[in-house]
């Protein structure tokens, strides 16, 4: 943070020493919002300071000088953007796409410099952006420019400006008299949300990525329009520099990078031999989806700077480096057809049908369209090429299609008029994006199936062994047709079931049996309320405390819960209005369902109020779920990621990168005894827990 405080108006004659003053307090919030991720002051304070620099500047047009931040705002629009060649060369990086391959580089380095000892290497990430080179001279930034053919690129110096977190002028005394920067441009996953909502409420495009998003905002001729965008930028390269050595390493080149106030990236480690490569591979392979922003592999440098002159280039790449790609997550397909699917709760959501292809690390052939605005609005048709998205363990997406590949016999989507399943009416209601089967669990055997899959999850009654197929087989034969039915089955109608032995069919009834013993939040998220999600459902429950005063709420009673609005009241009033629904919870309650009935609303201590709990790895005597749920019942809440807003990390065996980042932030970290004894004691006796080393 930051002590910069400007609210007294400087004296008339000192009006030099005061916009210096400013810029240096501008330029150092900015490096703390955009490099550090620590704002020094308020956004309103920024703005004041900001205003009240364009005002002397305005006054004063000598004072208005190329670092100044006021010029990150956009200026004229150019014609073209000019063409610059680089003085060095901005190479591409071979590939590597298997541990084969980064054990053949290692050798080949090895092999290059006659190494019998293994080798130190820089490791980094790849990030997908735009690479950028920056060139100061003096320690002020004076021109950039796009990789573009690697020899010439474009200059995009005015739209750099406008970007916050590149430095118009070097930290420290004594800059190098020329220094070229390489690194990337990329925009942040939030950005790029936050920026396709502009644009869906414009009534404009939406980018297909980041990378696109990033690369369509420094390219534009209007650099005011690429000031509006949060873009970011990462250095890890360097060209030219004059009036100073080099260093030694690439790792002390980031290091020095930094000290200047160039963002620098801090998931990078200096690793030996291709066991620490693979192992750098796997680990940020296995958070990459925590990033903020997007990557699409990891980069292999050989550390010393006097070994990479050593081995020297082939063709246009160095054989000191090497990018190890992730497995890729968009790819072109075609479009076969586009079917409908029922899901829980009746909605009909576009499926494409794809020809199969390899994306994300497994083969896609099915990717959602999500509903029937989003088919148009995309103008998706069946013969289209499309770019198809995975990202982790999420379902595949259809992006975008390639307009001139579409063929002339495309043929746009239909929504059917009746479900596919039951053939009952479709109906979609004004105030609602996605249409839906009227046919309720009763008629459609599709919403009959997702409530019962959803019954059952982990979340919900949390019945072992009780999937999604056996499900499936338990439904199309008419053995089950509620929730209820499954509390009466026997251990033969389930042992005659495909692929159902005796013991495995013992084990069902074992786990159907457990879940009997559940408590009132499970029980109520477990019905499938429309819009009553895990904490809606915590919520309800320790307002009322018992099913009985759920099930005979007002609406007005409704609202006066935490977390429900007249939307989610309405749903729950409609679902009890229904006789079916009711009599479905008194045949569960009548089957043995049970759990502790409370009082209501403040049924326990809030003890934790207001702080925040990460959980990490496995604890000693309980599941994740019920330390969630005795954190939430004293008054905490539960992230699934650490920041510098999280409390506590509470971590048990084989905690993984979330107890990494907890360290890293000096935030406290729980071992589950410690927990148990926080619950009770609170906050204000933190200092007397034991906390994990």
């Amino acid at each position: 943070m930051y002590p910069d405080s400007f609210s007294a108006p400087a004296p008339a004659d000192d009006w030099r020493a005061r916009a210096a003053s400013l810029k240096a307090a501008l330029n150092r919030n900015n490096h703390a919002y955009y490099v550090l991720d620590d704002p020094s002051i308020p956004d309103a304070e920024y703005d004041k300071l900001f205003h009240e620099l364009q005002a002397l500047e305005q006054q004063y047009p000598e004072l208005a000088t190329t670092d100044s931040p006021t010029q990150r705002v956009g200026g004229t629009p150019l014609p073209q953007f000019e063409q610059v060649r680089h003085t060095i060369p901005m190479l591409s990086l071979g590939n590597g796409f298997d541990d084969e391959d980064i054990v053949a580089f290692d050798k080949r380095v090895k092999d290059g410099l006659s190494s019998l000892t293994e080798i130190a290497y820089a490791t980094e990430l790849k990030f997908d952006g735009l690479a950028i080179s920056l060139r100061y001279e003096d320690g002020v930034l004076v021109g950039a420019a796009t990789r573009g053919d690697g020899t010439t690129g474009e200059n995009v110096t005015a739209n750099i400006r406008t970007v916050r977190a590149i430095p118009l002028r070097l930290h420290g005394d004594n800059p190098p008299q020329v220094l070229e920067v390489r690194g990337e441009v990329l925009m942040y996953k939030n950005d790029f949300a936050k920026l396709n909502q502009r644009q869906r409420d414009a009534g404009l495009k939406e980018f297909a990525n980041p990378r696109n998003a990033a690369a369509g905002s420094l390219r534009q001729l209007d650099s005011k329009i690429t000031a509006q965008r949060t873009l970011r930028f990462f250095a890890y390269g360097i060209g030219v520099l004059e009036g100073m050595d080099m260093p030694a390493s690439h790792s002390a080149l980031l290091d020095w990078y930094s000290s200047l106030g160039l963002p620098v990236c801090k998931e990078r480690a200096v690793v030996h031999g291709a066991e620490g490569l693979l192992k750098f591979y796997n680990g940020i392979g296995a958070k990459r989806g925590e990033l903020p922003y997007e990557i699409d592999g990891v980069v292999y440098k050989v550390d010393r700077l006097d070994q990479q002159q050593q081995l020297g280039f082939v063709s246009r790449a160095p054989r000191f480096a090497l990018a190890h790609k992730f497995p890729a997550q968009e790819a072109l397909t075609v479009v076969q057809g586009i079917e409908v699917q029922v899901g829980r709760t009746g909605a009909i959501t576009p499926v494409a049908r794809l020809v199969p292809v390899f994306v994300g690390g497994v083969t896609v052939t099915n990717a959602t369209l999500h509903n029937e605005d989003e088919v148009r609005r995309k103008d998706i048709q069946i013969g289209d090429t499309v770019i198809v998205r995975r990202a982790g363990d999420v379902i595949p997406e259809v992006v975008a299609y390639v307009p001139e590949s579409r063929p002339a016999d495309a043929k746009p989507f239909e929504m059917p008029k009746e479900c596919p399943v039951c053939g009952s009416p479709i109906v979609r209601l004004e105030e609602e994006a996605i249409a839906r089967c009227s046919g309720g669990w009763v008629k459609c055997s599709a919403q009959r199936k997702g409530g019962l899959q959803h019954f059952v999850s982990r979340r919900a009654m949390d019945v072992d062994g009780l999937g999604d197929q056996l499900i499936d087989q338990l439904v199309d034969k008419n053995v089950i047709t509620t929730a209820a039915d499954l509390y009466r089955l026997g251990l033969t109608s389930l042992a005659e079931l495909d692929r159902m032995a005796e013991k495995s069919a013992q084990n069902v009834l074992d786990a159907l049996e457990k879940s009997k013993s559940t408590t009132l939040a499970r029980f109520i998220y477990s019905l499938g309320i429309r819009h009553v999600g895990e904490a809606t459902a915590k919520e309800l429950a320790r307002h009322f405390g018992n099913m009985d005063a759920v099930l005979a709420a007002t609406e007005e009673q409704l609202l006066e819960v935490a977390d429900v609005g007249p939307v989610v009241a309405r749903s729950i009033i409609s679902f009890f209005e229904d006789n079916l629904n009711v009599e479905l919870v008194n045949q569960l309650r009548a089957a043995g369902i049970h759990w502790t009935e409370g009082a209501g609303v403040e049924i326990q201590a809030k003890t934790l109020a207001g702080k925040i709990f990460v959980l990490t790895g496995t604890l000693p005597t309980m599941s994740r779920d019920d330390a969630a749920q005795m954190i939430e019942a004293a008054g905490g809440k539960v992230s699934g990621s650490v920041s510098k807003k999280t409390s506590y990390v509470v971590a048990g065996a084989d905690a993984g990168s979330k107890l990494a980042k907890a360290e890293e932030l000096g935030i406290a970290i729980l071992d589950e005894d410690a927990l148990v004894a926080l619950v009770h004691s609170g906050p204000q006796d933190a200092a007397n827990v034991a906390v994990t080393e």
